[in-house]
């Protein structure tokens, strides 16, 4: 592709989104450069504090079930309070306690206080998507999810590669930098974005333009059609997890060293980064039922393919099946949370969206330790496959009859004007 080409095709990826979804970019990548804990926790805990690996694991499974708690919690806030109010409250929770974890020292507070970071930076999560859904129209919706899934996975990728350099140098410093940028995305939010939750007696279209009814939590549990869509994305969660729980744990018993895993899974970062936009771009206007259904069957049996993996350059070759699975299925997946969420319903509907996830992140350490020590790790591939071949057949199923979203049916968006797609949108 020519330079002329490759600049089109940027400006075709980040034109006509409007400049309040930029912001909110902006502020997600800020957070995922500074997301140092959750990197090295395990060795602050272990060889900074001197604590068991057990320790160190139920530190990390108290910080996940704060998630769950959170995911809830901050969708039924964003519906109440609003979007931006939630966001200020989680991030400013988070930078308070995340600093704080830097502080104490009795093994109690530690696991007291990474239960409350757990809870603090997961409630942002049903927010952040809800407003992104009022204030990016229909058609323009996968490509903004994608754009903002980008942004985690480079300042992930960045923070994973800074987070080791700051703990040779200190630990405290670690948490206090992730406080700083947190407080950062907070000033962000409140400088630049207005609150985005539609007004009363505001509809939108498909799913969402359905005449307005009150939305609680029992509403979201009694819409069969989603809460399905809620378990295949357990599902997909559980095969995603096993890259830094059942991966690391099958390279290690086969003799590869933790720089070799390194290697391998760092060939997912670097992808996402380079191919997430173009592939986007493909897949933007296509049946979401058929993507939904090849990135379950890519993502269960690039698992698969690690059975198969005798040397780095193998498992780096399984690792690109699985990531582009990743690339298709995440803005995709959430892009059907929103068409089937009411417009009133957003937080509750992407809150019981974000738990699938977060519960997953507490299944599959337990999964895949048992099944590597009962059977061995070629089982755990197996089963991935499995699992992957039933997420399929689940998508396939469920979305059979859901009626098509018209792009040509423009939703209500409150105090963001979009521009025209030919407009290229400054941040």
């Amino acid at each position: 592709m020519s330079v002329t080409g490759v600049r089109r095709a940027v400006r075709e990826s980040v034109s006509g989104l409007p400049r309040e979804f930029w912001w909110l970019w902006t502020s997600t990548l800020v957070n995922r450069l500074g997301a140092f804990v959750a990197t090295f926790m395990a060795l602050y805990l272990t060889i900074d504090r001197g604590y068991s690996a057990t320790y160190a694991g139920l530190v990390a499974a108290l910080h996940g079930l704060g998630g769950v708690v959170s995911s809830l919690g901050g969708g039924v806030m964003a519906d109440r309070l609003g979007r931006r109010p939630t966001l200020l409250v989680a991030q400013v929770s988070t930078a308070l306690s995340v600093a704080l974890l830097g502080f104490v020292r009795d093994p109690l507070a530690i696991a007291a206080v990474a239960f409350l970071v757990g809870m603090a930076s997961n409630a942002s999560r049903p927010a952040v998507q809800a407003m992104m859904a009022d204030i990016v129209r229909p058609e323009d919706r996968i490509r903004a999810f994608s754009l903002n899934y980008w942004a985690i996975n480079l300042g992930f990728a960045i923070s994973s590669m800074a987070a080791g350099f700051i703990a040779e140098y200190s630990y405290l410093a670690g948490f206090l930098i992730e406080a700083g940028m947190t407080l950062v995305c907070a000033v962000l939010v409140f400088v630049k974005l207005p609150e985005s939750r539609p007004k009363e007696g505001e509809k939108g279209s498909g799913a969402a333009g359905a005449a307005e009814v009150p939305v609680s939590l029992g509403t979201v549990l009694r819409d069969g059609r989603y809460m399905g869509v809620v378990g295949l994305s357990f599902l997909i969660a559980l095969i995603f997890q096993q890259a830094y729980v059942g991966l690391p744990v099958a390279m290690g018993e086969a003799g590869f060293t933790p720089a070799d895993f390194g290697m391998a899974i760092a060939v997912n970062g670097v992808l996402i980064v380079v191919l997430q936009i173009p592939v986007t771009r493909f897949i933007e206007h296509r049946d979401p039922r058929l993507l939904l259904v090849g990135s379950a069957l890519l993502a269960g049996y690039g698992f698969g393919l690690t059975a198969f993996a005798g040397s780095v350059a193998v498992f780096a070759l399984t690792v690109c099946v699985w990531t582009l699975a990743e690339i298709v299925n995440a803005p995709t997946q959430t892009g059907l949370v929103v068409r089937l969420s009411p417009v009133h319903g957003r937080g509750r509907y992407q809150g019981m969206y974000t738990m699938s996830w977060a519960v997953a992140s507490l299944v599959a350490p337990l999964m895949s330790g048992f099944v590597i020590d009962r059977w061995g790790a070629e089982w755990l591939w197996g089963v991935c496959a499995v699992v992957g071949t039933v997420a399929a057949a689940g998508y396939w199923g469920l979305m059979r009859g859901l009626p098509r979203e018209d792009a040509a049916v423009t939703e209500t968006v409150p105090d963001s004007p979009a521009p025209a797609k030919a407009e290229v949108t400054n941040a």
